[in-house]
């Protein structure tokens, strides 16, 4: 017992021969320098670690556990605490190393150990129960947890009290006096922390419910979640990243799916992030409501605590990195024989692993923190840019298309997430220069100052280079919204394109905005580039200015200070060489915040207000407006609507003829009144139809059957191979015009107010596809309620109880239907108009031979008798497709085999390998000749300097070859993507949302152009870099080869076990984030329906649900990448310790000094290179699946040829328009049933032939097939002698003329919209549009020709935009004109012109009509008539409503019956 004390407190304190004994006088007790004082302490110490270690292996009820409230994060205190105990154990450990080091230095011995033993050893125990306590309470048991807070208080009291008595008696204080004080402050903090930091409140331990009430209104929860083992870590498990394993053990055994990735924890969730940025934006609003809150402002305060967390990591790593030099110049010094004490090697060998250890799990805590904040400050701005979308003025949707708002989501918030991955970088580099410069301070003494000189300006000189990449970088970012919105625009209207043989062009047009893109891509990559050149060359620079300086200033060069000026600059070089990315990220961020705050700060629409307000004032009356304006334009000169008075009450039906008002509803807001509106524009979600029908409303089955037989959906569903299950493609493509209406309607059959929005193609839809029988079940539905009918049509106004007339922005009559007619001009020639469109007199004539009533139950029976068996097929929208298992190099290979990718990367793979050849030839001379007396100082500097600067030229070499490779792979891989989409066959379109396509052009595309090549040349790199640091250690001490082969065959295996899962993931994540473009596009363009049926929230709900799907991946990605790194960096730091041990192991003198410095400081950066290059193969691995991505879309199956020289028509064919249809069969997709089933006939040139039948019979697919759209199964289509399939297709389809169903126009000028292609004169196109009657609307703009056309044509009416249509049609002067349903988007007197438009400028062509409205085609010459894709009849329209049993004539009857069921309304 006398030894261990002995061995304790030394022979001056305690020994048998000492005449003073050992003594516990209380006198000695309270001197804070005494033995005794210093074991009681000790005993202190390892009470309250045993108490500790008893609450870690404490297994807590697996039913019920404590836990803290949900979206509370830290508290102040906790964060307080933090920082305090966390700097004090740092201070304490830190004290204790230095004490032993100062006491092997004095009397080269350890003993006594009380002094030193004790301060280490409390830093060991203060710091993880310090942070553990503040940081992680909640998950330990109550009772355990307070009594360590209360035993760790009362210690530090005693010590402080024993201390503070002793400075008050004696006189004097010291450091550990001061240090007790402190950690009874620290004590009192935890005690703070344990009793009111944490809330206590009893849980499910396995199960939680998300919170989902505060935003989407319901205070109950449907469901609960499981919670992902990350949330039920412990503090070990978290730091090790141990609870990633089961997910990495199911990779091995399996291919990963969606269902395999556990969700996220609750407050890593987008609705956590929402709920607590929208908190904090509210806060500073409150605080300052006179100016707009920082975005950035808001975001660090919902996130500053992680930030300090992950900051204080970031510290730790970088003091554990400082450390390694002045252990490299400890083992020189034992090496040459200067031990400070016995066996200091082994002690140093040891103090290395663990310093090592330290630096890895700083590290790895850093960038796991860093990665989490990025994903939650991404996930919040999606949420918060998919929240705006829906609240966006219409001013503000001129100024933000749909095209940039994806690439706001797609690219702007990647680019912002990534920031704050690198923003610790920003003051670590600088913290870990100035560790540099103290150690290089002290080993080369006044030459440090040149290594200053050279930094300051390196860093100087990089000034303008990033000034000139922020300017780049902005002008990339808006060349590449300019392509995407272009890209958006053609994608979107494919179908009209092709149908006007006009793809080529929009190709070109994309090509050359993607030129423009290049142009600013190739700056930024060269800036990025020649950044990178600057700091890489940065250590050549470095040593050769001090070792200059130390040449003139007769510093001595030694090994020992020699290496370790070289070991602290290669630790140096990486976080230098990171400088360029650090830049380039920062930059990329600014532009990228800028942008999105730009879109938030836009003016929105005041729902809220506008719907508490109408709510209040609707006790009177449900509807009423008082001397209103309404403009599309923030501050308009001349309001669209002025001077609006409207009061609707309960029951009334009002009806608004001409133009206008449909604009007012929409600058309201969508719909200020609770109720239901019908609109125009069939807006179709991709889902299936029940999805589409019940629109978020539950499932009541009987309700619901109901409803369908009402809108007349049961037979159209009999035709769907999944009838209600069906998926319909996105836009409702494969849907008729009709059918798109049908399941529209059933949405608003079950709400209270139905509005009515008739303005566009829903109109003549409603009158002609929805039977007399349907509109009868409409009117029993309306007659108690409010109706608001916006119509060009005046069937259903007699029923109407008012009726008001606008003209120019304003109501000029209100009356009820006679009395206006009676008394406006106006409305007179619209009643003429219509009866002149109607056919009356012929239908009249037709009508008196047959029965005028004709019963809905009749109608409803007139089905045909051949029905289509259901398929069963796939459905149409398929899940994404991924690419599954390793794919080895072969995506590397498609990116390489890219104009000469292959060259640019072997260039620069070989310059690099030669650079670092040339930095090991530096140091080997330096080894060899740094202690060689007869190589003089000059000439060591000279050869080593000479060595370098050529090196410096093959890094030059390499980064320029990296801008050619990533350039040219870029423009190669891009060309061929968008060949490839606008060859690709409109079953594609069909079948894939474009939400898909966008992703792939947006951020799949910048990550290609950005991120791809400069990663796989710094993988490259970095990979050179490592195995040539373990090269240089393992041949200057070929020992450690036994353990470093067996360490580098483990490292390749945990690599390939990493990869089975990691690869998986994020495949997984590029698939889901295709689900959230896609939602947002479909919302963008649903908007308007959205907020008038007030289902924001529902959509909201679903988008951050979307948000959670994709992030999941992306968190376990680069969980699964830093718990590859931290067993990596294990393994190098066994390998260096092991290197160490040989040297210490082996007799002195087998190793030269300068040798083992060399070995050394490459070992020292073996950990540092080793990380660095796998992380680089890890993120170019990520990477490399966009690659992927776009490779998926580069290989469609394309449609034919556009042109086949050897069949090139005649040059004025078609001469007749003669088209003979033989046997025609069609079908979608293999293996689905016929659509078109063998209809053969004629159509005469010159003759004027209408097509007719029900929804859903083939009309359109007949067009389809006459412009290729679709390839015939069988048959063939012969016009003018020539086989439509032996042509190419754009010398087919530019020969044909068309006015679609759907009236498109494009962004640009009047001009560009009738003729893109500049084929016609100016005085051609005003005569154009002088025939068309616009002649005089384009001469009212300044602007003329060149007028601009916004927003899809928002800018111009519906019926102008047909007009245009009718334009394009007259321009092209074909032989052929089809109409397909052409009138439906129009009003009669539009519709008036252009059918006598069409009969004089096309006497002598042979126009087909596709027609839903019966007057349209009672002109005609010839009527087919197609019913379930079989031809029925194909007569003269008069002979055919005379015949008994005729479809034409049934569908004339229920026309007929309609327009008789509105007048008896």
């Amino acid at each position: 017992m006398e030894g261990l004390w002995v061995l304790f407190c030394g022979d001056s304190d305690c020994s048998a021969d000492n005449e003073n004994p050992c003594s516990t006088d209380l006198k000695f007790l309270t001197q804070p320098s005494s033995c005794i004082n210093h074991a009681l302490m000790l005993c202190f110490d390892i009470l309250i670690m045993v108490m500790f270690l008893f609450n870690l292996i404490q297994k807590r009820s697996s039913k019920s556990a404590y836990m803290s409230a949900h979206f509370h994060g830290n508290t102040r205190v906790q964060i307080l605490s933090v920082i305090f105990n966390g700097v004090l154990g740092l201070v304490y450990l830190f004290l204790g190393i230095w004490m032993v080091e100062e006491k092997l230095r004095l009397t080269h011995t350890v003993l006594p150990l009380h002094c030193w033993f004790l301060v280490l050893f409390h830093g060991l125990t203060w710091l993880p129960v310090g942070l553990t306590v503040s940081l992680r309470g909640k998950h330990f048991p109550k009772a355990p947890l307070r009594l360590l807070a209360i035993l760790t208080f009362l210690f530090s009291g005693i010590a402080c009290g024993l201390s503070l008595f002793a400075v008050v008696t004696t006189k004097e204080a010291s450091i550990k006096v001061a240090l007790d004080v402190l950690s009874f402050l620290g004590a009192s903090l935890l005690l703070l922390c344990t009793f009111k930091g944490y809330k206590y409140e009893e849980i499910d331990d396995f199960l939680y419910t998300p919170l989902n009430s505060e935003v989407n209104g319901s205070s109950k929860t449907e469901s609960v979640v499981p919670v992902i083992p990350f949330s039920r870590a412990r503090f070990f498990s978290q730091i090790s990243f141990w609870w990633l394993n089961p997910l990495m053990r199911k990779g091995r055994e399996k291919t990963l799916g969606d269902e395999d990735i556990p969700n996220l924890r609750e407050e890593d969730r987008a609705e956590a992030c929402y709920l607590l940025f929208t908190e904090q934006f509210n806060k500073q609003k409150q605080c300052n409501p006179s100016s707009q809150p920082s975005v950035l402002r808001t975001i660090i305060l919902c996130h500053w605590k992680e930030i300090f967390v992950s900051g204080f990591f970031a510290l730790i790593k970088v003091i554990a990195l400082s450390a390694g030099p002045l252990l490299l110049n400890a083992f020189i010094e034992v090496a040459e024989g200067n031990e400070n004490f016995k066996n200091e090697g082994y002690v140093l060998a040891i103090t290395l692993f663990f310093s090592k250890s330290i630096e890895s799990l700083a590290q790895r805590q850093w960038y796991f923190r860093s990665r989490l904040i990025g994903l939650k400050v991404r996930s919040l701005l999606t949420a918060v840019i998919y929240k705006k979308q829906l609240r966006l003025s219409n001013a503000a949707k001129m100024m933000h298309s749909a095209g940039e708002i994806m690439n706001y989501v797609t690219v702007d918030a990647y680019r912002i997430g990534e920031f704050p991955f690198w923003f610790h970088q920003t003051w670590t580099t600088s913290l870990q220069l100035c560790f540099a410069l103290i150690i290089l301070c002290r080993a080369v003494g006044l030459a440090t100052i040149a290594s200053l000189v050279v930094i300051t300006l390196i860093v100087l000189c990089n000034t303008p280079l990033a000034k000139l990449q922020h300017k780049f970088q902005t002008k990339l970012m808006v060349a590449q919204d300019e392509r995407l919105k272009a890209s958006s625009e053609a994608l979107v209207n494919m179908k009209v394109l092709k149908l006007y043989a006009w793809e080529t062009y929009f190709k070109n047009v994309i090509e050359n905005l993607r030129k423009v893109e290049h142009k600013s891509l190739e700056a930024v990559q060269s800036c990025k580039s020649y950044n990178g050149f600057l700091y890489w060359s940065s250590t050549v620079l470095v040593s050769t200015a001090t070792f200059g300086a130390c040449y003139f200033l007769g510093v001595p060069l030694y090994a020992s200070n020699v290496f370790t000026f070289l070991a602290t600059l290669r630790l140096a070089q990486d976080p230098i060489r990171s400088i360029p990315d650090v830049i380039g990220v920062v930059i990329q961020a600014k532009v990228a915040f800028s942008r999105v705050v730009n879109f938030l700060e836009a003016p929105e629409l005041e729902n809220a207000n506008t719907r508490k307000k109408c709510t209040m004032e609707m006790e009177s009356h449900n509807i009423f407006i008082g001397s209103a304006n309404f403009s599309w334009e923030a501050n308009p000169s001349k309001p669209t609507l002025r001077n609006v008075n409207l009061e609707i009450r309960p029951g009334e039906k009002v009806g608004y003829m001409w133009g206008g008002w449909f604009r007012q509803i929409n600058s309201s807001g969508g719909n200020p009144w609770r109720g239901s509106k019908y609109p125009g524009n069939s807006w179709i979600q991709t889902g299936s139809i029940r999805d589409n029908i019940l629109f978020g409303a539950a499932l009541d089955n009987e309700r619901y059957q109901e409803t369908l037989k009402k809108c007349s959906l049961v037979k159209d569903l009999e035709l769907l191979p999944y009838e209600d299950l069906t998926e319909i493609g996105e836009r409702g493509v494969n849907l008729s015009g009709g059918q798109k209406q049908r399941i529209n309607l059933p949405v608003h059959c079950t709400r209270m107010l139905i509005y009515i929005s008739w303005m566009t193609h829903s109109v003549p839809l409603m009158l002609t596809l929805l039977r007399a029988y349907l509109m009868n079940m409409l009117w029993e539905l309306f007659q108690l309620r409010q109706v608001l009918l916006v119509t060009h049509q005046v069937d259903f106004l007699r029923a109407f109880d008012s009726v008001l007339l606008m003209s120019d922005g304003e109501i000029v009559h209100a009356a009820p239907y006679h009395q206006l007619l009676a008394s406006s001009r106006d409305f007179q020639d619209l009643v003429n108009a219509h009866k002149e469109t109607a056919g009356s007199e012929r239908l009249a004539e037709v009508s008196s031979t047959q029965k005028r009533a004709t019963s809905a139950k009749e109608i409803r029976e007139t089905r045909s008798d051949n029905n289509f068996e259901a398929a069963g097929g796939d459905q149409l929208i398929k899940h994404e497709e991924r690419e599954v298992g390793d794919r080895g190099f072969r995506p590397y290979m498609q990116y390489l085999n890219q104009n000469k990718g292959y060259l640019f990367f072997s260039m620069a793979s070989l310059c690099h390998l030669t650079f670092m050849i040339g930095l090991i030839l530096q140091n080997t001379w330096m080894a060899a000749n740094v202690d060689n007396p007869h190589v003089t100082t000059l000439r060591l500097i000279t050869v080593y300097l000479m060595i370098g600067f050529t090196s410096t030229l093959f890094l030059l070499c390499r980064c320029l070859c990296t801008v050619a490779l990533g350039v040219q792979s870029s423009k190669s891989l891009f060309s061929q993507l968008l060949n490839s989409l606008f060859r690709a066959p409109m079953s594609f379109y069909d079948s894939t949302p474009l939400g898909r396509i966008l992703s792939r052009v947006s951020s799949d595309l910048s990550i290609v152009d950005l991120d791809v090549p400069f990663s796989i040349i710094f993988t490259v790199g970095a990979t050179i870099n490592a195995y040539a640091n373990l090269t240089v250690l393992a041949v200057v001490t070929w020992q450690v080869l036994f353990v470093s082969i067996p360490m580098v065959y483990f490292a390749v295996c945990l690599q390939r076990y990493y990869f089975t899962s990691a690869k998986e993931l994020m495949r997984i994540n590029g698939t889901t984030k295709s689900l959230v473009a896609n939602h947002l596009a479909e919302s963008i363009a649903g908007s308007m329906t959205i907020r008038a049926f007030e289902e924001e929230n529902r959509f909201f709900v679903k988008n951050l649900d979307l948000i959670d799907v994709n992030a999941s991946p992306f968190f376990h990605s680069f969980a699964a990448n830093e718990w590859l790194i931290q067993r990596l960096e294990t393994l190098c730091a066994i390998v260096l310790s092991s290197s160490t041990l040989c040297m210490v192991l082996l007799p002195p003198g087998t190793f030269s000094s300068g040798f083992i410095g060399m070995a050394l400081s490459y070992g020292l950066s073996l950990n540092m290179s080793l990380v660095y290059s796998i992380q680089s193969q890890c993120t170019l691995e990520n990477y490399i699946i966009s690659v992927e991505r776009l490779n998926q879309y580069m290989h469609i199956p394309s449609e034919a040829p556009e042109v086949i020289e050897e069949n090139r028509p005649p040059v004025i064919w078609p001469t007749l328009g003669k088209v003979e249809i033989q046997n025609l069969q069609i079908r979608y997709r293999p293996n689905a049933p016929l659509v078109l089933r063998g209809i053969s006939c004629t159509f005469e040139g010159g003759h004027k032939v209408g097509i007719v039948g029900r929804t859903g019979s083939g009309k359109t697919t007949l067009i389809g097939a006459l412009f290729r759209l679709v390839e015939p199964a069988g048959g063939k289509i012969v016009v003018d002698g020539i086989d439509l399939s032996m042509l190419g297709l754009h010398d087919l389809r530019s020969r044909f003329g068309i006015i679609p169903q759907d009236p498109t126009l494009f962004n640009g000028t009047v001009r560009h919209n009738l003729d893109p292609l500049s084929q016609y004169t100016d005085q051609e196109i005003w005569e154009v549009l002088r025939k068309c009657q616009l002649r005089e609307a384009v001469q009212e703009k300044e602007e003329g020709l060149d007028s601009l056309v916004v927003g899809e044509g928002s800018n111009w009416s519906m019926g102008q935009r047909q007009l245009f249509c009718l334009g394009r049609a007259l321009l092209r002067r074909s032989k052929i004109l089809v109409l397909d349903e052409a009138t439906a988007s129009i009003d009669n007197a539009t519709d008036l012109i252009l059918q006598r438009t069409i009969r004089t400028e096309c006497a002598d062509c042979t126009v087909i009509t596709v027609a839903h409205r019966i007057p349209t085609v009672m002109d005609c010459t010839m009527v087919l008539a197609i019913s379930d894709g079989k031809l029925v009849e194909y007569d003269e329209p008069m002979k055919l409503m005379k015949t008994e049993g005729s479809l034409f004539g049934h569908l004339v009857k229920e026309y007929w019956s309609h327009y008789h069921s509105a007048e008896s309304h």
